[in-house]
């Protein structure tokens, strides 16, 4: 994510707490659509998943101990019972993401990790069972080479933009950034560490570390070069690989993926030290609305924007089978940034509409991790991604999205031929893609506008289960229902599941 596109903090936090209570949905067309007739083939597979659907959680106040959206968010999280979930600590919050905010010095060292702790330790909490992907993104400031040094809020709450810059790191053989990773990591994973000056500093922790993700947004943050880049993950991941041989690791997180320069130059195994692993590669999407774009142009901008990122996947899809074709591909940021003065509730519909589009697509470009971003957005600090609702901790529409598609589906699903008309190409209002799972014959069905849709359905669908995410569902699981005859009408952006005969 970048700060460009923040409204003022005053005026945002004013429009976004009023749009969650009281903004009526923007009005919906109930113009006549000429029903769609699906048609599955189940005797033709096409493809077998790979796919694990996900999220992120970045770490901000409002997950802090105590706050009231504390208790909600993380439940809905352990709840949510997924893999591969990405716990981002980042730039807008130093205290929360720093664990050492000042220089050493042979008298004394600032490692502090008092309200870090707390929201880490809940999100391990949350994830027990399941696999996780830990990104300490921050690089402690005082490390670049900066003109004057660049300072940070006293207090923890207080949101900043200005804990960056600088390109060059101070130490350019890279032993004190790997020495500073090395210590996070030992902080969760080896009970503690030693300090600079021979200290030792005892945490009791013995976590697994089975995901580490190296640095966030490289392209943006400190404008890192590929060069710059490759020559730090090797730094760090070797640190870490030292004490914790099990962890597999995740690069680049890049904000803009068409910079395809990132990818040539990362994946070609002779850019790094020997032995280092590429295991995975990581990258972003967000679609970006104009501010003065509501619902009748969000089921169309929406899906453009990610026809043209799906676009770039294939090209970077391309880059890596060339170089190294056993480095996996982990999509770990995926959503909307609206800078909309005013969220109505039909918005969350349109964005979980947006990350089922990319499920379904992705999935058939056989990326292995498709992460929705995130769980706990707030005024100044990306309203427009949340999951649930920042003032209540309840899961909005993008949750439930997320939780019916990763209740459905997953690794090893079986993608059978799907077809309906008028053929996508005339009619791309509706994604559908019907799967033979492990618990039985599923269609996936998403509207991609802002109007109903109705779908006709082959016989066997006669009486089968539907559950359902829509504008009627709210901050609630989604809708479930038994079909009588074979015709579906989608409301606008819903995202449905049928459930039909083994």
């Amino acid at each position: 994510m970048t700060k460009t596109l923040l409204l003022p903090a005053l005026l945002i936090t004013a429009v976004c707490l009023q749009a969650q209570t009281a903004t009526p949905a923007a009005p919906i067309s109930t113009a006549p659509a000429a029903p769609t007739a699906v048609q599955m083939d189940w005797s033709k597979i096409t493809l077998t998943s790979r796919t694990t659907p996900t999220l992120q959680e970045v770490p901000n106040p409002p997950l802090r101990p105590g706050n009231p959206v504390h208790d909600g968010a993380l439940g809905a999280l352990h709840d949510l019972g997924a893999d591969y979930v990405r716990f981002c600590p980042w730039i807008p919050y130093p205290r929360l993401s720093v664990a050492e905010l000042e220089p050493p010095t042979p008298q004394k060292t600032s490692w502090d990790f008092s309200l870090i702790d707390p929201i880490t330790l809940d999100f391990l909490k949350a994830q027990q069972g399941h696999s996780y992907i830990l990104n300490f993104s921050t690089i402690p400031q005082w490390m670049f080479v900066t003109p004057k040094p660049v300072t940070y809020p006293a207090n923890p709450n207080e949101v900043t933009w200005k804990y960056g810059g600088g390109t060059e790191l101070r130490d350019p053989s890279l032993k004190e950034l790997a020495g500073y990773y090395r210590r996070l990591v030992s902080w969760y994973t080896k009970g503690g560490f030693t300090d600079e000056n021979g200290q030792v500093h005892t945490s009791g922790y013995h976590y697994a570390l089975p995901y580490w993700e190296a640095f966030n947004e490289i392209d943006n943050e400190h404008h890192t070069t590929p060069q710059q880049y490759t020559a730090r993950y090797d730094a760090v991941v070797a640190a870490i690989h030292a004490i914790s041989p099990q962890t597999k690791f995740i690069s680049l997180a890049l904000a803009s993926p068409r910079k395809l320069d990132y990818f040539t130059y990362f994946l070609d195994p002779k850019n790094h030290r020997p032995g280092i692993p590429i295991d995975y590669i990581s990258y972003h999407f967000y679609a970006i609305p104009r501010k003065t774009d509501l619902a009748d142009q969000w089921q169309h901008g929406f899906f453009t924007q990610a026809d043209g990122f799906l676009g770039t996947v294939r090209k970077i899809e391309a880059i890596r089978q060339r170089l190294s074709p056993a480095t996996r591909s982990d999509l770990d940021e995926l959503g909307v940034i609206n800078d909309i003065p005013s969220i109505p509730p039909i918005y969350w519909n349109a964005a979980g509409a947006l990350y089922a589009y990319l499920y379904i697509e992705l999935t058939k470009l056989n990326i292995d991790v498709v992460g929705e971003s995130q769980l706990v957005g707030y005024p100044t600090q990306f309203p427009s991604v949340s999951m649930v609702n920042w003032t209540t901790g309840r899961p909005n529409a993008r949750f439930w999205v997320l939780k019916l598609i990763k209740d459905n589906f997953g690794p090893g699903d079986k993608l059978v031929a799907t077809t309906y008309e008028p053929t996508p190409a005339q009619d791309p209002d509706l994604d559908l893609q019907a799967f033979q799972t492990s618990t039985g014959r599923k269609l996936l069905l998403i509207n991609k506008r802002n109007s109903p849709r109705t779908v006709t359905l082959p016989a066997e669908a006669n009486g089968a289960s539907l559950e359902a995410v829509d504008l009627s569902t709210g901050e609630y699981p989604p809708r479930t229902e038994k079909l009588t005859g074979a015709s579906v009408t989608l409301a606008p952006f819903e995202v449905a599941v049928v459930h039909l005969a083994p």
